[in-house]
């Protein structure tokens, strides 16, 4: 456990075990992706599947913790479990090289305690939620856009995403407004600390809301989508 020394004033002994019991599926491996996985696995999430089909880029390389000199070229999987093995060789990382569609989405996050949306467009982020609602399964969701940021948990049945991008268009903000260094960081932290939450049911968890980021501005507001609703129909 001296690993995680410095987590148990906040994660007891026995949290941080349970947590190695548990299987995070993250979807997209770019700016948000990279970072959660390696969060993930400093706290000690045990296994992780890592799902992307693309390469490491040099427009990358302004803001994807993955993306350096000597990852140009590689399989954004690939670069990620050689990244994870560096911080954690505990962590049992699998990387899978395909692009989750409405196909095969149940099949690569069969097993999975809980999935992060890291995703970069509203169609695939609609399928995670379909997916995930089949298989009972929690997801983390997480967007950014320039200087602007959302993070919400969608538990089974809940369909926040269905209601927040209801009428949209294929391609989400993020693909008129850029995405420097820091908004990743930030957005990818705080699924982060989400996914905890939610593995170890502590703390005031997201649930059918969303909470956006202006850093620019620094304003923060949470929107709720029916977490109430939700709620009250489970009670």
């Amino acid at each position: 456990m001296e690993r995680y020394a410095r987590n148990a004033s906040c994660i007891a002994e026995k949290e941080t075990e349970y947590l190695h019991s548990r299987h995070v599926a993250i979807v997209g491996l770019g700016g948000l992706g990279g970072y959660a996985a390696e969060l993930l696995a400093r706290v000690g999430v045990g296994r992780i599947t890592g799902i992307d089909d693309d390469r490491v880029e040099v427009t990358n390389l302004n803001r994807q913790l993955l993306a350096n000199e000597a990852t140009l070229g590689m399989l954004k999987v690939m670069a990620a479990e050689q990244r994870i093995m560096a911080v954690n060789p505990d962590v049992v990382f699998r990387p899978l090289n395909v692009r989750l569609d409405a196909e095969n989405a149940e099949e690569l996050l069969a097993g999975s305690d809980l999935v992060l949306d890291c995703s970069d467009g509203i169609p695939t982020r609609l399928v995670l939620e379909a997916a995930t609602e089949r298989l009972g399964i929690p997801l983390v969701h997480g967007a950014i856009a320039g200087w602007y940021g959302q993070v919400g948990v969608c538990f089974p049945g809940d369909r926040l995403l269905s209601a927040y991008y209801a009428g949209c268009e294929d391609a989400g903000a993020e693909a008129d407004l850029g995405n420097p260094s820091f908004t990743p960081a930030v957005v990818a932290a705080l699924q982060a600390a989400e996914a905890v939450k939610v593995l170890l049911n502590r703390g005031d968890i997201l649930r059918g809301r969303l909470l956006y980021l202006d850093l620019l501005q620094h304003q923060y507001d949470v929107l709720d989508m029916g977490e109430n609703q939700a709620r009250e129909e489970k009670s």
